[in-house]
């Protein structure tokens, strides 16, 4: 089984140690994101082909990716970093560090083990459409410049109920407006960000929003078996399962629980509580 940690948090961020007595353990109870009940999932090198870790920050994570490469398992690390003010990201990791862990993560393990993330694009009036065309830009020139990722994953902010909620309580408490737009808006951002990507030898790729499909895009396959096979240098056969039409990604279970993120980002779709995650 691959093993996705997480969709639910920044494990890599916040729970790393907890991560290493997990692996020690060779077991983890995960509780149903609905039930609450908890099942055992095996840790055990024997039983996990890879594992595809979520992050913001990998650096508290070095360590527990250097234990896992020692156990002989895959991984790949998908890190999200936008560059956000600190208005919607207040735990936000500054653009020199995380280059430097990104730089850090290529020289142990290869370019094949991190995909960047730049997602979700919000459009706010902090981040209006100017602002992303900038910052992609920028991001997108210095990590192919230092060959750092290969691959580019986008996503527009999808607003389900929960996330509306949190945004909108925390827009005036904190004096911004956003606003979700129509899609010939979204897919002329896009197009001028797969160009950019594509123009730098970046692979662009959006994530669950088949509507996206501007020129020089494809699917995005996040839990990636392919590319998992390619760090472990051996087949890794995993059936397709999608989280949601549009989705690319092979069958994993997550071993993350919501509401045990700690980074406090406004457009956060795994803490149901407004204020709950910081």
């Amino acid at each position: 089984m691959i093993i996705s940690a997480s969709y639910r948090t920044d494990l890599p961020a916040y729970h790393g140690r907890w991560f290493l007595e997990r692996l020690a353990a060779g077991d983890v109870a995960v509780p149903n994101p609905y039930s609450g009940t908890p099942s055992l999932v095996s840790l055990h090198p024997s039983r996990v082909s890879g594992y595809v870790f979520w992050t913001r920050d990998p650096q508290p994570f070095l360590e527990a990716l250097a234990v896992v490469r020692g156990q002989g398992v895959p991984f790949v690390v998908q890190m999200s970093l936008t560059g956000y003010p600190g208005l919607l990201e207040p735990r936000r990791i500054g653009l020199g560090p995380a280059l430097r862990v990104m730089a850090e993560i290529r020289r142990l393990y290869g370019p094949r083990a991190l995909v960047w993330r730049y997602d979700p694009v919000l459009i706010t009036s902090e981040t209006p459409p100017a602002f992303h065309r900038q910052q992609f830009a920028r991001l997108a020139h210095a990590v192919a410049r230092q060959g750092l990722a290969d691959e580019v994953v986008v996503s527009w902010f999808h607003p389900y109920r929960k996330a509306q909620v949190r945004l909108n309580h925390l827009a005036r408490s904190g004096g911004f407006s956003w606003r979700d737009p129509d899609e010939t808006e979204k897919r002329a951002l896009l197009g001028d960000m797969a160009a950019e990507a594509t123009a730098l030898g970046l692979r662009f790729s959006v994530c669950a929003q088949a509507a996206m499909d501007v020129p020089g895009s494809q699917a995005a396959t996040c839990i990636d078996a392919q590319r998992l096979s390619d760090l472990g240098g051996r087949l890794i056969a995993a059936k397709p399962k999608p989280q949601r039409p549009g989705c690319g990604c092979a069958e994993a279970r997550d071993i993350g629980a919501y509401d045990t993120c700690h980074r406090g980002c406004v457009m956060c779709y795994a803490t149901r509580g407004v204020g709950r995650s910081g």
